[in-house]
C-alpha cells in the first residue's frame, strides 16, 4: 500500500512538472535563435520524423513521430535547442 501511494505521488509530481514546463514561454531574443535547419538536425539525432515545425510562445514546437513510430509534440528552446517538454502520443491535427 505504501508503494502505491509513493507511485501515485511520483506520477502527480511528474505530471505537474511537465504541465508547468509546457506552459512556460521561451524568452529569447530572435537574434539568438538557432535556425530551423538546426531543429531539423536535432530531430535527426533523436531519430524523429517531423511533420511540422512551428513557433509558439517564443519556442519552437515540433510535431512528428519518434524512433518507435509513436506520435509526439515537443517544445524546444530556440537558443539552446534543449527539449523543454515532450508529449508522447499526441495526435497532430
Amino acid at each position: 500500500m505504501k508503494t502505491g501511494f509513493l507511485s501515485t505521488l511520483l506520477l502527480a509530481f511528474v505530471t505537474a512538472t511537465t504541465a508547468q514546463a509546457w506552459d512556460d514561454d521561451c524568452d529569447v531574443p530572435i537574434s539568438k535563435w538557432q535556425p530551423r535547419s538546426a531543429v531539423l538536425a536535432l530531430a535527426e539525432t533523436q531519430g524523429w520524423r517531423l511533420k511540422r515545425i512551428k513557433i509558439d510562445d517564443g519556442c519552437y514546437e515540433v510535431y512528428g513521430r519518434d524512433e518507435t513510430g509513436q506520435s509526439f509534440e515537443a517544445k524546444i528552446d530556440p537558443k539552446t535547442l534543449q527539449i523543454i517538454a515532450i508529449r508522447r502520443g499526441h495526435p497532430h491535427r
